[in-house]
């Protein structure tokens, strides 16, 4: 059994192997992929999505979004923190590392 992620701003996180971030060109709409499984995505789900590379930190996607929106960083971190959480809660957002 996996142990549940706990999302924090230290965290890098990353889509597991089996789940794909894309962009459906004949419906012009982001959306995840996973087995059996479609995620349709707003606009702000986007905009975090596109940050995370498995490289990034929670709290870098934070500043960057933070700077690109001109908002309050601990705004802009809170609600990544719990998108992403929803996402990890569901299996399609893992921990780098």
């Amino acid at each position: 059994m996996t142990d549940i992620l706990k999302i924090n701003e230290n965290i890098i996180p990353k889509f597991p192997k089996h789940v794909r971030f894309r962009f459906n060109k004949a419906r012009k709409e982001w959306v995840i992929l996973a087995p059996e499984r479609l995620v349709k995505l707003d606009p702000i789900a986007v905009e975090i999505l596109q940050l995370v590379n498995g490289e990034r930190a929670v709290r870098t996607i934070a500043n960057e979004l933070s700077k690109k929106f001109n908002a309050p960083e601990d705004t802009i971190l809170a609600d990544v923190k719990e998108m992403l959480q929803d996402l990890s809660d569901k299996g399609f957002i893992e921990e780098n590392g």
